[in-house]
């Protein structure tokens, strides 16, 4: 796998796959939060003051945020053509539309915020965000039956939810919806993780939906660190430059990172620190630049 170039702000993601994988992964959630007992929903989540039923009213909020943005009057339809994607095989299945009511084009809009810069900005809100999570946790009784009614709310919107066309307002500006979906991806499989650790209950991580969180995350250190010294190596999924120094064009990279996706996706969060992952022998660093633990996490 060639590596990303270093500071590539925006990857494409397939819409069909995407939707595919938001399915199985909020299947996979909903599932593990119908087996948790009384007991386990008391445990501490390993996130700082939650615990699980803290941790599943937070799931419930990242599925149902996207019908939630899909309803919001400033959601817009971009005058821009979506990036430009690998041609796909004649046999693949199209995502079906749904009918959108044409709206004149905004004179005058912000840059689209990419999965890159929407990761490096998280740590930015997540005072806000723990705070809203602290309140809706306060009065939810069920978390279960939380995670259930998000669930329902997002069916009848899952073919809009990886739309190209549409643009989605956030703080920074426009999103588009499918790259906002895939932020999702990113929440519910970091988020499915943290569930699985907490509780010692099984939750599946889809492999698409593992695959497009790895490559968020690493994209995200080629944007905060560019330059070309050290290759950044998650397999299957990803492999990225990052870091100023030289930059190799042939043979074996001055200073080479590795790791497997779980590992990467808890390092790159702050789940795990750099040099525990060292030490259990689930990272191997070679080379002068090869240190990154002043640059992660990526993901606030």
């Amino acid at each position: 796998m060639p590596p990303t170039p270093s500071g590539r702000d925006r990857r494409t993601y397939d819409p069909n796959r995407t939707r595919r994988a938001l399915i199985q992964q909020v299947e996979a959630v909903t599932d593990a939060a119908h087996r948790l007992t009384p007991a386990q929903l008391v445990l501490p989540s390993g996130l700082p003051g939650w615990d699980v039923h803290h941790l599943l009213v937070h799931i419930a909020q990242q599925i149902d945020a996207i019908p939630r943005q899909l309803g919001r009057p400033e959601t817009d339809v971009s005058t821009e053509p979506p990036p430009a994607r690998a041609p796909r095989s004649p046999r693949a299945a199209q995502t079906p539309r749904a009918p959108q009511s044409p709206r004149a084009p905004q004179a005058s809009q912000a840059p689209q915020v990419s999965l890159s810069r929407w990761a490096l900005s998280t740590a930015t809100h997540a005072e806000r965000l723990d705070a809203v999570t602290r309140q809706e946790a306060a009065v939810v009784v069920d978390g279960p039956a939380r995670v259930d009614q998000a669930v329902a709310d997002l069916e009848p919107v899952i073919e809009s939810a990886v739309r190209e066309d549409l643009l989605v307002p956030l703080e920074a500006g426009p999103m588009r919806m499918l790259d906002f979906t895939v932020s999702r991806l990113v929440e519910l499989v970091v988020h499915s993780d943290d569930l699985a650790r907490a509780t010692g209950v099984r939750v599946a991580l889809d492999r698409q939906a593992t695959a497009a969180t790895v490559r968020v995350l690493a994209d995200a250190l080629a944007a905060k660190a560019p330059g070309g010294a050290v290759e950044v190596r998650v397999p299957p999924f990803a492999v990225v430059q990052a870091v100023e120094g030289p930059r190799h064009t042939r043979g074996t990279p001055p200073s080479v990172v590795e790791t497997d996706p779980l590992s990467w996706i808890r390092l790159a969060t702050g789940r795990l620190a750099w040099g525990e992952a060292l030490e259990g022998g689930r990272l191997r660093a070679g080379g002068e630049r090869s240190d990154l633990s002043g640059v992660l996490p990526v993901l606030g």
